[in-house]
């Protein structure tokens, strides 16, 4: 796997590459013969997506590559072997595109011929920045094959250079004539899929706004599904996230998508299979951080296999339920609705509204309903019925700040105020709750090394960190809610 950060341009075919010289050692040009067959499904699910999956022989990197979506100036690229076959796509890479071709053949849908001039700028043996300059010849398969030509040159940055050079290259490059390309690939030149459909909506209004969130919330979802499936560090958590995001952006503006339980109850199930790994990861990495900062001589035991190897060993186990669901057909069933949510949804009367109005209405609400589930929790007299009411008080904390964050970017920096202070509040419970946890976890740990004989002086160590932690910040809150509500009354 490897990150590419490189900038295209387009040029004409007389282009001449300028001088690169006083930014580095230039090493070439070298020449090399570039033959890639690009598979999509027949109707280009993977190219709408900017997803590009091919197969390549000739040049210093012949194999397969898998490009996934660019994501804050990078593309995450996988690169598999090359194999003997020509039309069957390497079963590692097919699975990691799953969650857009949702069954359908791969299929070859078109080839590109590329004469590739290669120059590199060097430090010693250090490489920095690789210039490629392209004269390629496009061929799309169907009823009637069609064939383009065209030039262009990439600057793409290697292990060694800065984004600092890169920026120099690309001045040199545009100067001499070369044009920032607006294609993300060379197939996307060459393809014109259909674009991913969204619902009609009147311009600022509730319904644009909602709509534009909920379909960057289901690329988000989607953009992680290969990374989950490669169990990459973050991704399980990022994936919550965005299905947590969109079950919350459902249940906030149900006024202006209507009939949405259905879709709300399914996100819900794959926040579920997610957690499982999401909290044992979590936790394995906050025990490790706790043990390294006790010293040695506190440490007795094999406190740190259990704590360490035994937890990832069950982290793995859920890693493989994770796989299992995300290759079943309720998660492509799930999956097509997200697509249908955008594409056709069931607007209400407030999807038309203007955005200003109706969706601050929806922000205000969310905030009261955080001071009425706490009103309700601290209304209760049993200390540990209270305390479970008090979680509803964090729940609806996030959804109100993932609410707020929703509408920031178009309504204003007064939401993000508001996403800011729902945030601590759901933080400083967060920290409680997850002491809590730990605890329980400790105690159940500390029970099973007892049976086996082992020593329990660092778990009973660890369970009075982490009460001491959850009891901070349990006396902190009430200040910290004081606080907020003074704050919030200043935003709304």
């Amino acid at each position: 796997m490897g990150i590419e950060i490189e900038d295209k341009f387009d040029v004409p075919p007389e282009y001449e590459i300028p001088d690169l010289g006083g930014l580095a050692d230039i090493v070439g040009p070298k020449s090399y013969q570039l033959v890639a067959l690009y598979f999509d499904t027949p109707d280009l699910r993977l190219a709408a997506r900017g997803v590009t999956l091919r197969r390549r022989r000739g040049g210093a990197d012949a194999g397969w590559h898998l490009k996934l979506p660019k994501a804050k100036g990078v593309r995450q690229e996988i690169t598999h072997p090359l194999t003997r076959s020509t039309k069957l796509v390497p079963p590692e890479l097919a699975e990691l595109v799953r969650a857009y071709t949702r069954g359908a053949e791969l299929k070859v849908v078109a080839e590109l011929e590329t004469r590739r001039s290669v120059t590199v700028l060097k430090d010693g043996e250090t490489g920095l920045v690789e210039i490629a300059d392209d004269r390629v010849k496009g061929t799309v398969y169907g009823d009637e094959p069609r064939i383009l030509r065209w030039r262009e040159v990439e600057a793409e940055l290697l292990e060694g250079g800065t984004p600092q050079l890169l920026a120099k290259v690309g001045k040199r490059l545009r100067k001499a004539g070369a044009n920032a390309s607006e294609a993300t690939s060379k197939l996307a030149k060459l393809l014109e899929p259909a674009p991913l459909p969204t619902a009609p909506t009147k311009p600022g209004s509730a319904g644009e706004i909602v709509i534009g969130y909920l379909a960057s919330q289901v690329k988000a979802l989607l953009s992680q599904d290969p990374r989950v499936r490669r169990a990459e560090e973050d991704a399980v958590h990022q994936m919550r996230v965005a299905a947590r995001r969109l079950r919350s952006a459902l249940k906030a503006f149900k006024t202006v998508v209507t009939d949405t339980g259905e879709v709300q109850e399914e996100l819900r199930w794959l926040g579920t299979v997610l957690g499982e790994a999401r909290d044992l990861e979590v936790i394995r990495a906050r025990f490790t951080k706790a043990l390294a900062g006790l010293a040695p001589e506190l440490v007795t035991g094999p406190i740190q296999a259990r704590l360490g190897s035994d937890l990832h060993k069950r982290e793995e186990e859920a890693y493989e339920r994770i796989k299992e669901a995300l290759s079943g057909d309720r998660y492509y069933v799930l999956l097509d609705s997200l697509d249908r949510l955008v594409a056709a949804p069931a607007l209400g009367k407030a999807a038309a509204r203007p955005a200003q109005t109706e969706l601050r209405t929806v922000a205000a609400a969310n905030w009261k309903r955080v001071t009425r589930r706490y009103d309700e929790a601290q209304a209760i007299e049993d200390p540990e019925r209270r305390e479970i009411a008090m979680h509803d008080v964090r729940k609806a904390a996030k959804r109100a700040r993932y609410t707020a964050e929703a509408l920031q970017p178009s309504l204003g920096s007064d939401l993000g105020r508001l996403a800011k202070l729902a945030e601590n509040v759901q933080e400083v419970l967060g920290t409680y709750q997850d002491g809590v946890v730990a605890q329980e976890t400790l105690a159940k740990e500390a029970e099973s090394a007892r049976q086996a004989g082992e020593d329990t002086f660092t778990y009973g160590l660890l369970i009075g960190i982490e009460r001491n932690t959850a009891e901070r910040a349990h006396a902190e809150f009430p200040r910290v809610w004081k606080e907020t509500v003074k704050a919030v009354s200043k935003v709304l």
